[in-house]
């Protein structure tokens, strides 16, 4: 476990360097990177979000939440809780499949597209106000000098360290060899970690 001030200051120790050299707005960069690779590369319970609406009679849109980062499915629920997967296509599959977004065209939604960072479009038009599960990738808040400790801090600390030191290395021009040993050192705690996910 390991929280935010520790942190400055092991990345500064292993690099042989100071605040002149590391200040605290660079190694944050370092944090938001290594936290960014770490969500895109290891499928963890942590990132995962779950959200019901209603959706609105007659409109095919659908906002998502504000910490929403990208969809992982989307179903309908009836009122006897039977669930039903939409599919997800794209814009374009949904403008040709569904060009009548009025009550004309409305009926019980199959599909579902990203339209923008805010919304799903769902084809056809939702024509009852049925119940929608999104179940979503989320961006939690990062380590920082506001957020002193997070899920990653306390339980990937390794994973933290060694990818900021790795972008440190990096960032001082650093030996080759110390940057292959520090990423040979965080691919190995990103797979403890993606291994003790899976419950073995």
């Amino acid at each position: 476990m390991t929280d935010y001030s520790d942190l400055l200051s092991n990345v500064r120790n292993y690099t042989e360097t100071d605040s002149s050299v590391l200040s605290d707005a660079i190694i944050n960069q370092f944090i938001i990177s290594t936290e960014d690779k770490l969500r895109r590369t290891v499928d963890l319970n942590y990132y995962r979000r779950y959200d019901t609406a209603t959706l609105t009679i007659n409109n095919p849109f659908l906002p998502l939440p504000g910490d929403w980062e990208a969809t992982r499915y989307l179903q309908l629920i009836d009122s006897s809780d039977n669930r039903t997967f939409l599919i997800q296509k794209d814009i374009s599959f949904m403008n040709e499949f569904a060009p009548n977004r009025t009550s004309t065209g409305a009926g019980t939604p199959k599909y579902y597209s990203v339209y923008d960072d805010d919304t799903h479009m769902l084809a056809p038009t939702p024509n009852a106000a049925l119940t929608v599960e999104l179940a979503y990738t989320y961006k939690p808040p990062v380590l920082s000098s506001t957020t002193t400790s997070n899920w990653v801090s306390q339980n990937a600390p390794n994973v933290l360290l060694y990818g900021c030191i790795i972008e440190a290395l990096g960032y001082l021009k650093g030996p080759a060899d110390m940057i292959q040993y520090y990423d040979k050192m965080y691919n190995q705690s990103v797979q403890a970690l993606a291994t003790y996910e899976m419950g073995r």
